[in-house]
């Protein structure tokens, strides 16, 4: 194993960003035109689409000449980690300033950067000095502009809730795109797929307490200060804490409203209760072996899929009744064994109410190239070290018959006191669809609908009136010159974007239901309508109209 895979984090040490309350303030007012859509717009849609693959040149492009406005300075700097001069930072951030950005820690002099990056404080965003470049520096002094380099990524986020949107910038270490190199073991992530996936899914509810476990760079925890009166954060890492609180003071919330804590798991909240847990916790299956390194963000030092076993079947500790918790997770798949097994088994000790979607499931080779991948390790660059990741991950895998390993969004409720004693709900499905959208409002109604029906017996169900969601569109296949569909779909616009095939009977049922008729009378036009008798309609589509009440595409009146 070389060296490069090993020890990623020894070549400079890593630094945070100062908590300076007027330094903050300053920076808080100059970022006001640093957003998501400025971006956007500076950069156009193939830079934009290309910076998503990884590819930095059209981005670079874009934000390079004498007529781009101030924002491109920002990209450069702290989506691109590119030098920029201390005018340049000076007039992006009218307010506090290159030297507010110095003392906050976001970027550090230049001076000893590598010609190549003192050629590249030109304004043309070529590679190499053209013959307008500034002259380089001389041994008594330089007439070359003062060079920034960034320390860390800070970029604009978006959060959208109905038609409320907040905007927040978020801080954390610089990803290989800007190192060029892997990433080090206590690297802080910033927005990623992952922390995206779990704000889409959250369910969005006024709460008390919230507790986002495995707070990171706080990307969660900014999330649910939206609905929640207070937000208790844990980390292990002391530099995710530092950037946590960072980002925290950045988007103005008042200190007393959150609390953040060094620690494991639940150790540092144990005694206490929660509304809401939401947690991205280091869920990677990573080798246990010496020349494997451990990455903070994402590894959580156990064997297996164990520490995900352990928050799964004990976070119920922490919930208050009627409480949600909602995590990430990756399980394996042990031979021949379905999916839902190894997860059902966790969920079944957990003693909760438990809703599993599988997103996603890779087999161990696939699993192996994602993370080696993720830490800026790559076969191009350093193929022997890449061989021997990849390796390690096999053999570790192999050691517990791995076969598969499941990635997906675990949910679990802790009953309130009055549902203490009827059947828990255990959903395992999967679900591998593009999403339409943020997913936590049909995590809620899910919730709700899952209690609604467990109230409602066959004969009560009949009773009830019911109408079709409004994003639910009906398609109909047929073969040319038939007059009957072969295919009837039921397809949502919302939510997780379900498809739902059924037959004649219940697309009757689900067309006629505007909220005027009770399903039993419906049933019973149905059954004379098709001359079947209203039982034989009943046992068809009773099951399947309790099944879409589930799902959101029927609601009560």
């Amino acid at each position: 194993m070389t060296s490069s895979a090993t020890t990623p984090d020894d070549r400079t040490p890593h630094r945070v960003p100062v908590v300076d309350e007027a330094a903050v303030a300053a920076l808080r007012a100059d970022l006001a035109a640093f957003t998501v859509d400025a971006v956007e717009a500076l950069l156009g849609p193939v830079a934009s689409a290309a910076l998503q693959r990884g590819e930095p040149t059209p981005a670079l492009r874009a934000t390079a000449g004498p007529d781009v406005p101030p924002v491109a300075t920002l990209v450069r700097a702290f989506l691109l980690g590119e030098v920029v001069t201390r005018a340049d930072l000076d007039r992006a951030l009218p307010t506090a300033g290159a030297a507010g950005a110095l003392a906050l820690g976001l970027v550090a002099r230049a001076d000893d950067v590598h010609e190549r990056e003192a050629a590249a404080l030109g304004r043309d965003g070529r590679e190499s000095a053209p013959s307008d470049a500034a002259p380089p520096a001389s041994a008594h002094g330089s007439s070359r502009p003062e060079g920034l380099r960034p320390l860390v990524d800070l970029r604009p986020w978006t959060a959208v809730d109905g038609a409320d949107e907040t905007t927040w910038w978020v801080a954390s270490d610089l990803g290989e795109l800007a190192t060029g190199g892997p990433l080090g073991t206590d690297h802080v992530l910033g927005i990623g797929g992952a922390s995206v996936t779990l704000a889409a899914a959250t369910v969005p509810t006024r709460l008390d307490r919230v507790l986002d476990l495995g707070t990171g760079c706080g990307v969660q925890a900014l999330h649910a200060s939206r609905h929640a009166r207070h937000v208790t954060a844990t980390d292990v890492s002391d530099r995710a804490l530092a950037f946590a609180a960072f980002n925290l003071a950045l988007a103005g919330l008042d200190p007393s409203r959150v609390d953040l804590r060094r620690g494991s798991l639940l150790e540092p909240v144990a005694g206490e209760v929660f509304d809401l847990v939401v947690s991205n916790p280091p869920f990677v299956i990573t080798p246990r072996m010496p020349d494997v390194p451990v990455y903070e963000y994402r590894d959580g030092g156990r064997a297996g899929d164990s520490l995900v076993e352990e928050l799964v079947t004990g976070v119920g500790s922490v919930l208050a009744p009627g409480g949600v918790a909602q995590l990430l997770a990756n399980w394996e798949v042990h031979g021949q064994a379905d999916w839902t097994e190894r997860i059902g088994a966790w969920v079944d000790a957990s003693g909760l109410d438990a809703w599993v979607v599988q997103r996603e499931l890779l087999d161990p080779a696939q699993y192996a190239e994602t993370w080696i991948r993720d830490a800026g390790t790559t076969a191009a660059a350093d193929r022997i070290a890449w061989r021997s990741l990849y390796g390690a991950w096999l053999d570790d895998l192999a050691s517990r018959d791995v076969t598969a390993i499941g990635f997906g969004i675990v949910t679990l409720r802790r009953p309130s006191a009055a549902d203490e004693h009827r059947p828990r709900l255990r959903r395992l499905e999967e679900l591998t669809n593009a999403l339409p959208g943020p997913v936590g409002p049909a995590v809620a109604a899910g919730l709700a609908a899952q209690d609604w029906l467990a109230a409602r017996d066959d004969e009560a169900f009949v009773a009830e009136h019911l109408v079709v969601a409004p994003d639910v569109t009906e398609e109909r296949h047929l073969v040319p010159g038939e007059s009957d569909p072969r295919v009837v779909l039921l397809r949502q616009g919302g939510g997780f974007g379900r498809a739902v095939q059924v037959g004649t009977a219940v697309a009757g049922l689900v067309g006629a239901c505007d909220g005027e008729l009770s399903v039993g009378t419906l049933v019973g036009a149905l059954g004379a309508l098709l001359d079947r008798s209203a039982e034989d309609v009943a046992r068809e589509v009773l099951p399947t109209a309790r099944g879409l009440v589930a799902d959101g595409f029927l609601l009560p009146a």
